[in-house]
């Protein structure tokens, strides 16, 4: 971790200002000036962590105050609070329903000093000239607007993004294979009466009903024109069928919550669910067998990014490009890769891994040692592999992206309706 490591303060005391405007194209701010600097994130829990807050005070100079939320909340904060911070941390779902409100606002991809080297996912959906694009509210086509102050999404790359790309990941179910004792293939078996009162689904509408889409799907039971944008009779399909499973006990429990999810496998009261990549490290590092099971209709996936205010400006506009451009070059990406995600700048996260993480986290390759957490505790023993495999291999099976339906105020209200049943 500590491989090619600096602190922007230090070159810039010994008299390397060069290098580190090189390094980071953003105005140049100096220590003095940053140190009282505070800008406020708000997010979701899966990239809030102390160590990036503590990371950006050592090698910056200013304070970063993180909130973490769930995606709900943090829709509803950026979206009608823009005065209670100045950076959101959210997913490109979240950007549909926030980037017309106008409470952010555009950014200079000129001042992003690794845009050439974001993964194509970001740019123009696709990982390779013949990737297929999955249904869904796919990142690219909500990631530009065609000015600096404009208000639509653009239809293809301009110099002006909405967010600027940082981590991924393509999502499937969590299982306990020590209780299920069995091979898990497929999204159905998550309504399987086998595992009556012992499965979950999250409780967030805009990523649970993607969740379900899949299992109904996967059952044969619909066929849907575009799972990311459901019509209203699929809609009503999809949470009959879940409706009709909760009403027979199949579900142990809903969950909004990192750690919600991780107590519920950790103590063997759910053994199938959706999860999330760190909340199956977090199992893990316990010594419990979890894993993050790979199925044959592919995976869910998310990607993240970071947005500013429109009301920021001066030294703390400076500050948050400043922040940015840290972000993308390389330990935070390292940091997030040893919890499962991605990065959006892979290049140079690499440079802050060891050559046996990245052949785990990004290539697939069996680990030749054992693989540690960030925050050092063992998640696998050496020998093991990711589950899934190599990035291309994840990656390159994504059926759906989180959405934002046209329909979602119907939807929203018809899974309240689902949880209430």
């Amino acid at each position: 971790m500590k491989k090619n490591h600096y602190s922007r303060r230090s070159l810039l005391k010994g008299g390397a200002a060069a290098v580190a405007a090189s390094a980071f194209p953003a105005p140049m701010i100096w220590a003095q000036d940053i140190k009282d600097v505070v800008l406020r994130q708000a997010g979701t829990g899966v990239s809030a962590y102390n160590e990036v807050a503590a990371k950006v005070k050592e090698d910056l100079g200013f304070t970063l105050e993180m909130t973490a939320l769930d995606s709900d909340a943090v829709t509803q904060k950026v979206a009608t609070q823009p005065d209670s911070y100045d950076i959101a941390d959210i997913e490109y779902w979240i950007c549909k329903k926030v980037w017309p409100t106008g409470n952010l606002q555009a950014m200079d991809t000129s001042k992003i000093a690794n845009y050439d080297k974001i993964v194509g996912i970001f740019i123009d959906g696709k990982l390779a000239p013949d990737s297929v694009i999955a249904q869904g509210t796919a990142p690219h086509t909500v990631g530009f607007t065609d000015a600096v102050d404009g208000k639509a999404f653009a239809a293809s790359p301009t110099g002006f993004m909405t967010l600027i790309p940082t981590i991924y990941n393509a999502d499937t179910l969590g299982i306990r294979p020590d209780l299920i004792g069995r091979p898990i293939e497929s999204w159905a078996e998550l309504l399987n009466p086998e595992f009556k009162g012992k499965a979950s689904i999250l409780d967030i509408s805009s990523i649970g009903i993607m969740d379900a889409a899949m299992v109904c799907e996967a059952m044969g039971e619909i066929k849907y024109g575009d799972k990311g944008n459901m019509t209203t009779d699929e809609i009503d399909k999809t949470m009959a069928i879940f409706t009709e499973a909760k009403k027979a006990g199949q579900f142990r429990s809903f969950w909004k919550s990192f750690d919600e999810s991780v107590n519920l496998m950790a103590s063997g009261e759910v053994v199938i669910q959706s999860m999330w990549s760190p909340a199956i490290a977090a199992v893990r590092s316990k010594g419990i067998a979890c894993t993050y099971q790979p199925l044959k209709e592919g995976y869910r996936s998310w990607g993240g990014g970071l947005g500013l205010s429109a009301g920021l400006s001066g030294l703390a506009l400076d500050a948050a490009y400043e922040y940015i451009n840290w972000y993308l070059s390389g330990w935070v990406g390292g940091f997030l890769m040893r919890q499962g995600y991605y990065s959006a700048v892979p290049e140079t996260s690499k440079a802050f891994m060891s050559e046996d993480e990245w052949g785990f986290w990004y290539e697939g390759k069996a680990a030749a040692g054992d693989i540690l957490s960030p925050q050092g505790t063992v998640m696998e023993k050496a020998g093991a592999t990711r589950d899934g495999g190599a990035f291309v291999d994840r990656m390159g099976k994504v059926a759906c992206w989180n959405s934002v339906m046209d329909e979602n105020q119907y939807m929203v209200r018809k899974w309240n309706e689902f949880i209430a049943a």
